[in-house]
């Protein structure tokens, strides 16, 4: 049984190694699966080009969307000569997320795969790229691609928030673990659960004399402790593939994910678009960044694609 029936893997016009590609390639191979190697393209000039009459511009972009056809054909030659069937979609477009999760939306597709690059933390956090964009917006899972291998007998890494009681919570964890032990079986890899949660804060301790910061950490800790082990239970999952860990997602994942070897994270993100997702990000796009693995991010079961309004 396939996990994944319909992938768009998205190209790098700019990369020598189409990372997401060879990820596709690979999943294909363990599992059935149609892929669909997509590029958007978008030429500036063609901006420029306006004393030109509708047909000359026309022909202007058909012949450079059969010239990126050309060159997705040669880059689908040796896996097509392996007996994989994929199509090809090329498409113009200035906003090349905006092409993906449109594309995503009207053909129905279930994962879209995607190569990362690394990024300034600064402009991640303001200046969003197209990666950020299709993370927040694509209604399907996506998985970005980073140059870690899958060995099997490795490590996958399902990143929960189980000390919370809010309902979207609950909701995306189960999600979440749930596909990190289908990718399990998929890869012949074990199941880590993590579970992050902040330090004692300093300024309640200096503010408060009777406040005993030792006392509430040892209280938080054992909350999210009991709750991950609720939640390994449900699911099967050796306690001891349980980690509770004091500090940041951001800092706490990476470092698990590093001294694990992990092939994978799978992590659940809220989507956050506008002004907040700006200043402050997501937590799934500041783990991102800091992983030397692969990131398979989740949306929440009652997600709405800003993209679907439109």
């Amino acid at each position: 049984m396939s996990i994944y029936n319909n992938v768009l893997v998205v190209l790098d016009p700019i990369a020598d190694e189409q990372k997401a590609l060879d990820r596709a390639i690979e999943l294909a191979r363990k599992q059935g699966c149609q892929l669909t190697a997509f590029l958007s393209v978008y030429e500036f000039s063609y901006e420029m080009t306006t004393m030109l009459s509708g047909d000359e511009r026309e022909s202007m972009k058909q012949s450079v969307i059969k010239d990126r056809e050309l060159w997705v054909k040669t880059l689908l030659e040796q896996p097509s000569a392996l007996g994989l069937d994929i199509k090809m979609h090329v498409v113009w477009h200035n906003r090349p997320f905006e092409a993906v999760v449109k594309t995503v939306l009207d053909d129905d597709y279930d994962l879209v795969i995607k190569g990362t690059h690394d990024h300034d933390v600064l402009k991640s956090m303001i200046f969003t790229p197209t990666d950020w964009h299709i993370l927040r917006k694509c209604p399907c899972p996506v998985l970005l691609v980073k140059d870690h291998a899958w060995p099997a007998k490795g490590n996958i890494i399902a990143a929960v928030n189980a000390g919370s009681e809010q309902e979207h919570h609950l909701s995306l964890n189960q999600r979440v673990i749930h596909k990190a032990q289908q990718m399990s079986q998929l890869l012949d890899a074990k199941v880590h659960l993590v579970n992050a949660y902040p330090g004692t804060p300093v300024n309640i301790a200096i503010e408060i004399p009777e406040f005993n910061p030792q006392e509430y950490n040892d209280t938080l800790r054992r909350h999210h402790k009991d709750a991950i082990l609720s939640l390994a239970e449900k699911h099967q999952i050796s306690k001891d593939q349980c980690h509770v860990l004091e500090g940041m997602p951001e800092d706490v994942i990476p470092k698990l994910a590093k001294k694990l070897d992990a092939e994978m994270v799978i992590i659940g993100t809220i989507g956050r678009t506008g002004l907040s997702a700006a200043i402050i990000g997501n937590t799934a796009e500041h783990v991102i960044d800091r992983l030397d693995c692969d990131v398979l991010a989740m949306k929440p079961a009652d997600f709405i694609c800003p993209l679907e309004k439109s």
